[in-house]
């Protein structure tokens, strides 16, 4: 009997595995796969529920007619567009309600700062846009700087939910947070319990400052709040495609134009995303 013996050689085995990762290639997910998938992930309800979040004036406010306008509607609007669905604008007046929202599944795209608490029950692109964090006193404080806010006895008026409260949660080891039920809310609550400090968005605290009188700004910022889309939490399909559309939405101008339509000044349109 004769016997056969088979050399394999490199070059076949190279071959081999070169038609191997063609093979995976065509397998893998195409831009129209992911783009399908997407959708299936934001239009559970036929339709895309975009959260509108009115206590940030950055991100939205109601024109003349009392209908919502702002960079976050543009966005949500031309992402309906580009994906073909309808869309459903649902009203907030509070971040801390949005991202609840979110996590019962009752919107599908929200607008909101980017936190490590809100990971938890959030999947988020890169941010869009960049603002400041910022407090406010009376004229006649002893406060001057963001560093002296952090004492024994000082309270602090902040959104509830909100990146701030967040993130002075964390930070604020020794002055105290008095909770407002939202952000707009913060300056009249901190003038009727007569706190020592708001803490907000700088452009709404400037507003305030307007409004009331006799109050000012401390110098600088103590945080800086990104502003990123955010989707229910394992809907992957969804944070890839909007991942890649709001770097998009960056580098076109979109967002500037958007700000800059709308009259928005000390926001920032965020750097393009770093590595993968």
């Amino acid at each position: 009997m004769q016997r056969f013996v088979f050399l394999v050689l490199p070059s076949m085995l190279a071959a081999v595995a070169g038609c191997g990762a063609l093979l995976m290639a065509g397998c893998a997910a195409t831009p129209t796969d992911r783009r399908a998938d997407a959708i299936a992930e934001l239009s559970s309800t036929g339709k895309l529920r975009a959260a509108i979040n009115f206590g940030n004036p950055i991100l939205a406010s109601k024109d003349a007619r009392g209908e919502p306008q702002g960079v976050s509607v543009d966005l949500a609007r031309e992402a309906a567009r580009r994906l073909g669905l309808s869309i459903e604008l649902i009203q907030f007046n509070s971040a801390g309600n949005v991202v609840e929202a979110v996590k019962a599944r009752q919107v599908d795209l929200a607008f909101v700062a980017i936190d490590p608490v809100r990971a938890v029950d959030m999947e988020s692109t890169a941010p869009y846009v960049i603002i400041e964090g910022a407090y406010m006193v009376r004229d006649g404080s002893p406060l001057q700087r963001n560093e002296d806010v952090d004492r024994a006895g000082t309270r602090v008026a902040v959104g509830r939910g909100s990146a701030y409260d967040l993130f002075l949660t964390r930070e604020l080891k020794s002055a105290t947070l008095v909770r407002a039920p939202t952000s707009p809310a913060v300056t009249d609550l901190f003038l009727a319990q007569n706190l020592e400090v708001a803490a907000g968005v700088k452009q709404q605290l400037q507003a305030d400052a307007k409004r009331v009188g006799s109050v000012r700004l401390l110098p600088g910022r103590f945080m800086v709040i990104e502003q990123a889309m955010g989707v229910p939490k394992g809907r992957l399909a969804a944070q890839a495609w909007l991942s890649g559309f709001i770097e998009e939405m960056k580098a076109s101008g979109f967002v500037s134009s958007a700000l800059q339509r709308h009259g928005i000044e000390g926001a920032a349109v965020a750097p393009p995303r770093s590595g993968p």
